[in-house]
């Protein structure tokens, strides 16, 4: 995030066929809104105030962002601007809108919760959870519910920002925060091998991982060329906790295969992915709570327009589940499976099968299907191997992949093989 004033104040998505959008939930319990601050995706009111870890809705003049943005996002095309809603992560929220998403906010009285059924907004009814920033520390109960939400199949972003960047003088700041989370919980000491380090660092960066099949650096939304900071921190990665974490981008001069200097990161836990950030600036798009100073656009101006890319891609990351999970050793006839909201990379498609083909119940052929059932494609699948299909010139939509079961007995997993 920039240098601002701080006021003492003080792959796959396993479902039944259905039409339900992928949910995306933007947090905004943890004083995302507070001083200089705004990161919400809209609001309609600006009467929160805060007082170190308590928010009071009337009290203040900060942005309180309601659940649903507004106007509708029913009613946002191709063409809308992100000035129709009114947030610093305004242009965030209106690309997922585009992409096919529904997006919404975790009001600053809402509950962290998983599994909880009482809770209308418990993370089980989101693929994605969203965190810019977080000013005020989780609960024990939140942070189990977290890393319940992504152990589970869900995808966390974390967001953080430099250290000494406490908006709300309560003593927390991101990077302490999120190192709470990863640290001092009751389910596993730093799950995902990220350790957000208590620096202050600006400048930009082209030392970017190149791996062609990076669906985050070269996605859909484009490839990631470059990265700015004004005044964030990096992370370092412990691969020892968690062999998948991977650094894609790092600091100017760092090594691409090390494990410090890193700007943003992923990893896999259990089901889930998360995404990690170093600075808050790359989200914002300049036009949040105008009581704030210093706003700028960082999403679709600073590093020549590489944040949205990297950010967008993430998300679209995220919230593409992964893999098919066998039932009774191999994928019934059911359920139907969603694979992508928008064209695949590249216009190849990777299935790996890791069944070992040992009985005659493996199963060999998958099907690419639309919304109606037709199949635009039949997949042939080798066993233990990886398939490449090409899915160039298939119109942008939802999809979905079905792999019929021939049986019983033969164990096996089939997956998306895209970052």
């Amino acid at each position: 995030m920039r240098l601002k004033f701080y006021f003492p104040l003080v792959f796959f998505f396993i479902t039944t066929f259905s039409s339900a959008q992928t949910r995306i939930l933007f947090d905004a319990t943890k004083a995302e809104s507070a001083s200089n601050a705004d990161w919400v995706i809209d609001t309609d009111q600006n009467n929160l105030g805060f007082n170190g870890a308590v928010a009071t809705a009337g009290s203040g003049s900060e942005s309180n962002p309601q659940q649903f943005p507004t106007p509708d996002q029913t009613t946002v095309t191709g063409t809308t601007i992100e000035t129709y809603w009114k947030g610093a992560l305004s242009s965030w929220g209106i690309d997922c809108v585009k992409q096919g998403y529904q997006v919404e906010t975790l009001t600053y009285n809402g509950k962290i919760t998983y599994g909880l059924t009482s809770n209308s907004q418990d993370l089980s009814r989101y693929k994605v959870f969203i965190v810019c920033e977080p000013n005020i520390v989780f609960s024990a109960s939140e942070k189990e519910a977290m890393l319940n939400f992504v152990k589970e199949g869900g995808g966390l972003f974390m967001v953080s920002d430099h250290t000494i960047s406490d908006r709300n003088n309560d003593t927390w700041d991101s990077p302490h925060i999120w190192n709470d989370l990863l640290t001092n919980n009751t389910i596993e000491n730093y799950p995902f091998g990220i350790a957000f380090d208590l620096v202050n660092i600006s400048g930009a960066s082209f030392n970017i991982a190149t791996n062609p099949n990076d669906s985050i650096l070269n996605g859909v939304m484009g490839k990631v060329k470059e990265a700015e900071w004004f005044n964030g921190t990096t992370m370092t990665l412990n691969p020892s906790k968690n062999a998948s974490v991977s650094g894609k981008i790092f600091t100017t001069g760092s090594s691409l295969s090390g494990t410090t200097n890193v700007m943003f990161a992923t990893a896999r836990y259990g089901k889930g992915k998360v995404a990690a950030i170093g600075d808050s600036s790359p989200c914002d798009d300049g036009t949040g709570d105008s009581g704030d100073t210093n706003l700028y656009n960082g999403y679709t101006h600073d590093a020549a327009g590489n944040h949205r890319p990297l950010l967008m891609n993430a998300t679209i990351w995220l919230a593409t589940p992964t893999s098919i999970t066998s039932v009774n050793g191999l994928m019934e006839d059911k359920p139907e499976i969603r694979i992508f909201p928008n064209p695949i990379k590249n216009g190849k498609l990777m299935i790996r099968n890791t069944a070992d083909g040992s009985s005659s119940n493996v199963a060999t052929i998958a099907y690419l299907m639309d919304l109606t059932g037709k199949i635009i494609k039949t997949i042939t699948l080798g066993t233990q191997s990886t398939t490449t299909v090409d899915v160039a010139g298939i119109p942008s939509g939802t999809y979905f992949i079905r792999i019929p079961s021939a049986g019983k007995g033969n164990s096996g997993v089939v997956e998306i093989v895209q970052q």
